[in-house]
């Protein structure tokens, strides 16, 4: 349950961080408003905070793409994932609903959830979008969290990959990567949020599983074990 709580506080704080820094952008200030980079810098320092924060206690997926290509590639059992998958929903939920009570009275001008969405007649364009920096975003992981990946920069290295994710994304979608990222702030936003989320589940779930196919097809870390138990 442990491992389960610490996914929940997670995803909370990525959504809360990450959405807050969209949602307070479109806030009249008396200082330049955080924009596009400061968006994605949130999202991506979000991860980076958490996966030192939670990461020795749960792997900090606070993603289920990233559970599922974990999954897929015989990393987690199936129970796990689930359960991974359903606190990181409570998470994001949680977190959406902090945010709508902290943004309702702040005159924002972008949606007080930082729900996802795309332009009419984009749909297309969102679901390629959102597949394929999916699918890069879980190859990553999966890299640099195998046996022989570079470990101790994980946390660093997907944060950063997140932020590069945004900067490209954000214009075309406003970025998920990630189905409870997308499904908290939906269940507040309501309307068209609601009636395309299914484009910010479906896509990134996609995107998880090719690059969990495509990294077992690459990956050399099994045949790295054995050249390092046949040295022994």
């Amino acid at each position: 349950m442990k491992k389960y709580l610490a996914e929940m506080i997670g995803t909370m704080v990525l959504v809360l961080m990450g959405c807050g820094a969209a949602v307070f952008a479109g806030v009249e200030q008396n200082f330049i408003s955080v924009g596009t980079l400061g968006v994605a810098f949130a999202f991506g320092l979000s991860v980076i905070a958490m996966a030192y924060g939670i990461g020795s206690i749960s792997g900090c997926h606070i993603n289920p793409a990233i559970t599922l290509g974990v999954w897929m590639t015989g990393r987690m059992s199936g129970k796990d994932a689930g359960m991974y998958i359903l606190f990181q929903i409570i998470g994001a939920i949680i977190g959406s609903s902090i945010l709508y009570f902290l943004a309702k009275d702040s005159g924002s001008t972008t949606t007080l959830t930082g729900a996802n969405g795309f332009p009419e007649g984009h749909l297309g364009q969102a679901l390629i979008a959102e597949t394929v920096f999916t699918f890069i975003f879980v190859l990553v992981v999966l890299g640099v969290t195998a046996k022989n990946g570079l470990n101790k920069f994980a946390g660093l290295a997907i944060g950063l990959t997140l932020v590069l994710i945004h900067i490209v994304c954000i214009p075309i979608t406003g970025t998920s990567v990630n189905p409870a990222r997308s499904i908290g702030p939906a269940i507040f936003a309501g309307g068209t949020a609601l009636t395309r989320l299914w484009v910010f589940i479906v896509a990134p779930f996609l995107g998880a599983a090719i690059a969990a196919l495509v990294w077992k097809g690459i990956t050399v870390e099994n045949e790295t074990a054995k050249i390092d138990v046949s040295a022994k």
